[in-house]
């Protein structure tokens, strides 16, 4: 029986560290867990809402957050930051007051920066949505996935390997369909491995896409 578990929650404390640093006593641990996915929830909202992007993809990376007692830093990590910053220098100011008022923190000072990527197409999430974009304008499933590895082989990665499950091509049996390029070493440790999971709706149905990028080996 093969035993699946997430790349990252396998190696912390090796050599990856979580995208939430803060700590909470176990009766208030949910609450910290909640406040996090609205964080998240809401910067996510905010781009898809205020920014009009052609190629249909957001390009944020990731999302980090750090809580202290009196300072939540939020850290956006972004492939294209022009989405944020061209045209509305005011729009990071506008984005710090819609998520302090979906968290309702009077007593903590909130401060959001945002980072930008060298190789946007390098991380997973950026990936998954290029390719939830093209899946929604009813591309071939292979044709996306063939069309991510390109894109994937201008940065410095050791390999990657993209999967897809449902409804594909809108056939009545749902199915799993991967494509791997490079080494993907998922059970050695010292392997840093970048992973994502994401849900698309089709007319067809819901498809998931996960994806592994090797990155480097220390």
């Amino acid at each position: 029986m093969g035993q699946k578990i997430n790349p990252l929650g396998f190696r912390l404390g090796t050599n990856q560290d979580h995208h939430s640093l803060w700590f909470a006593q176990p009766k208030y641990f949910f609450e910290g867990l909640q406040e996090d996915q609205k964080i998240r929830n809401c910067i996510k909202n905010y781009v898809q809402k205020n920014i009009k992007i052609s190629s249909g993809v957001e390009g944020i990376a990731h999302i980090k957050i750090q809580k202290r007692i009196d300072v939540i830093q939020v850290i956006i990590y972004l492939g294209f930051p022009k989405l944020l910053i061209e045209g509305k220098p005011k729009r990071i100011e506008e984005l710090q007051i819609n998520v302090q008022k979906e968290l309702n923190c009077m007593n903590r000072k909130l401060n959001i920066s945002i980072t930008r990527i060298e190789n946007p197409y390098m991380h997973p999430n950026v990936l998954a949505e290029f390719i939830a974009g093209q899946l929604k304008n009813r591309v071939s499933f292979r044709k996306a996935m063939k069309k991510a590895i390109e894109l994937t082989e201008q940065s410095n990665i050791k390999g990657i390997q993209v999967q897809i499950a449902g409804r594909l091509d809108g056939k009545e049996i749902a199915r799993a369909e991967w494509v791997r390029e490079g080494r993907v070493p998922l059970q050695t440790l010292r392997a840093k491995i970048d992973y994502c999971s994401y849900t698309v709706r089709t007319i067809y149905g819901v498809l998931g896409i996960k994806i592994w990028i090797f990155v480097d080996e220390k």
